[in-house]
């Protein structure tokens, strides 16, 4: 029942240890007493267990048994008190999770688990999308993103609005631009390393969800300049400049394209008699309608690029017998499109909604509580814990993958809350040895002696 193991907990946990490791201490040597990789550690331990107290459970523990699963499980010699550990974290670059970003996927490609995640041979579906992970009318920084509020009706400053502003009538904001390598029919989804929406000290300029993609486009290339990509996204990005960005990344994209947004190119369309279709109803009498034309123009100017644009509509008859559209979209990709491989196209589009609902959806609502506010602080606390919790998120995805007996404790328990209600009830009573054992205790505690507060596989 193990998984493989350069992807199992302990494998993992490791190279997030050295990640960490790896993490120049910004500090005075003589004047600290926790590291880096501990602050860091119990700070992720937290979001892994899905549990801000358990730094406070763990010292319990410690000073009744001299051990702890902070000790056992992620290798930590010294806990830090809360505020320690977030007025370090505050001082930490993002980027210093990168590398296990990057090494956790590579571990997943040598295990050839991400070839079932392949939309087309060789290509993998990376739809991107914004996401609200702070928001706050009187805590700031200078990071901080600025909403105008008007009458208690907030507006948004657009993309690149000017950053200014009476700062008491104001919604300050931290935002992420997120990716995941995901395919339609597979529950799990795959995030890579984000790309925050953030003002940079001394920026004139507002930053938005545009200029955030434009910059992690090339940074998703040179973390994985092999892999085949396809970038998708909803009507923001359907835009020539990010195009452009995509086609120099030697990548793919399918981006939704509405018609409001895209009215020369839907007057262009609308030249045509009829375009390409095919039309399927399944058993359950849902007609789907699919259409397309390639090689259109994106926009009226002289420069416009050159795309392929195909739609989709759900048609269901009513309790009247009257045909009723449930569903339609469109989009435009640089992929040619045919009558094979349009409901792979479609399907492909659709799958943005994943990143919102496996991903976000999850991430805010099924225990992560990633918009939770774990503190501000100056500069990167907030960032730095939205990415320590994407990474035990990243983790419990690839043990959905891989692990076969956090699997079995997921089929005991039916549901994530559950199981993780009972691991961390455990938690807080006993020591254990290893992550394998932890979960073993969860599925079956009744074969374990309970008098001990050890748990050990000796």
């Amino acid at each position: 029942m193990r998984s493989k193991k350069h992807l199992s907990f302990t494998s993992l946990r490791k190279a997030l240890s050295k990640c960490f490791n790896g993490i120049n201490d910004y500090r005075q040597i003589n004047k600290t007493k926790h590291t880096i990789h501990d602050v860091l550690m119990s700070g992720f331990a937290c979001m892994h267990f899905q549990d801000p107290s358990l730094l406070q459970f763990q010292k319990r523990l410690e000073k009744h048994y001299h051990r702890s699963n902070l000790k056992t499980l992620f290798g930590i010699t010294t806990i830090p008190e809360a505020t320690q550990m977030r007025d370090i974290i505050d001082e930490i670059s993002p980027e210093a999770y990168r590398p296990f970003f990057n090494e956790y996927f590579y571990r997943l490609q040598r295990g050839k688990y991400l070839e079932q995640f392949q939309m087309f041979p060789g290509l993998y579906l990376a739809p991107m999308d914004g996401t609200q992970y702070f928001s706050s009318d009187s805590v700031f920084c200078k990071g901080c993103l600025k909403t105008k509020l008007k009458d208690k009706n907030p507006k948004e400053a657009g993309c690149c609005d000017e950053n200014e502003g009476d700062e008491t009538d104001v919604n300050f904001s931290h935002k992420m631009v997120q990716i995941a390598i995901m395919h339609p029919n597979m529950k799990q989804v795959i995030p890579l390393m984000p790309e925050e929406i953030s003002n940079e000290d001394g920026a004139t300029k507002q930053d938005c969800e545009m200029n955030a993609a434009k910059r992690l486009i090339p940074k998703v290339r040179k973390d994985h300049p092999q892999l085949g990509l396809i970038f998708g996204g909803d009507d923001l990005f359907s835009r020539q400049p990010i195009i452009q960005d995509v086609l120099t990344a030697q990548a793919h994209y399918i981006f939704v394209a509405k018609p409001t947004s895209h009215k020369y190119l839907n007057e262009w369309l609308d030249a045509y008699p009829k375009l390409h279709n095919k039309s399927i109803t399944d058993k359950e009498g849902i007609q789907h309608v699919y259409e397309w034309m390639n090689n259109v123009p994106l926009h009226g100017g002289a420069d416009s690029i050159i795309t392929h644009y195909f739609r989709y509509q759900m048609i269901k008859i009513d309790e009247k017998g009257e045909a009723k559209v449930t569903y339609r979209n469109s989009w435009v990709t640089d992929i040619e499109v045919d009558e094979k491989n349009v409901e792979a196209m479609v399907k492909g589009g659709r799958c943005k909604w994943k990143i919102e609902n496996e991903c976000f959806n999850t991430l805010k609502n099924q225990g992560y509580s990633i918009d939770h506010s774990y503190g501000h602080g100056d500069k990167n606390l907030c960032v730095n814990f939205y990415l320590l919790t994407l990474v035990a998120f990243v983790m419990h995805q690839i043990f959905e993958l891989t692990d076969k007996l956090y699997q079995e404790c997921r089929r005991h328990f039916g549901s994530k809350r559950h199981l993780w209600e009972n691991i961390r009830a455990y938690l807080r009573t006993f020591v254990f040895d290893t992550w394998e054992l932890l979960l073993e205790f969860t599925l079956n505690p009744e074969n374990y002696n309970t008098d001990k507060p050890i748990i050990s596989s000796a």
